[in-house]
């Protein structure tokens, strides 16, 4: 079958399905959901509901399930992030991250997108959390979870295109990310 056809005698929802199906790589300790980017102009909104639909089906197959959506609003104004625990916005160190936060916040309140917390992370913190950051953070109403640190050795790992779970369990980044997250979880 040709990439991207529906084979005749399929349907549009069973022939997205078998591809959901296949974007599922199952590995040692987790499962991941590598979805690609679309190819060319137009409404994807059929696409986006099938993507939620086959999400919600495979929610029970999983104690935690992890959505990484690149940055930017479309996936919560595509609703493919809802119904949610919870919701982390992460954001670069700079006042125009939080400022987008701060409209990601907005936008899940206009849209009454279904999450029970909401949780700012900052990462890439040069030199932690400057009085500047906080007033912008205070004055979108974000509830900060933590700062991770700006660290080279993760970036040496991204520029080399080395996955980051290979990380020394020591590294700051990831160390202090996983203080986080345990606080979040906790909390939960």
């Amino acid at each position: 079958m040709k990439d991207g056809v529906v084979k005749q005698g399929m349907t549009k929802q069973m022939f997205m399905e078998m591809k959901l199906a296949e974007a599922v790589f199952e590995g040692e300790g987790f499962d991941l959901i590598a979805m690609g980017r679309p190819e060319g102009a137009g409404c994807y909104c059929a696409a986006n509901n099938l993507l939620s639909m086959y999400l919600g089906n495979l929610i029970d197959n999983y104690p935690y399930m992890v959505m990484d959506n690149e940055a930017g609003m479309e996936h919560i104004s595509r609703l493919t992030t809802n119904n949610v625990d919870i919701l982390l916005v992460v954001s670069d160190s700079s006042i125009r991250g939080i400022e987008t936060a701060g409209r990601i916040n907005t936008l899940v309140d206009d849209l009454k997108v279904k999450a029970a917390k909401r949780f700012l992370i900052i990462n890439q913190a040069r030199n932690g959390l400057t009085d500047s950051l906080q007033e912008a953070i205070t004055k979108h109403g974000l509830n900060l979870a933590g700062t991770i640190p700006k660290d080279d050795v993760l970036y040496e790992f991204d520029m080399n295109g080395n996955p980051t779970v290979n990380l020394p369990d020591d590294n700051p980044a990831l160390s202090t990310a996983f203080e986080i997250f345990d606080k979040i979880i906790e909390a939960n």
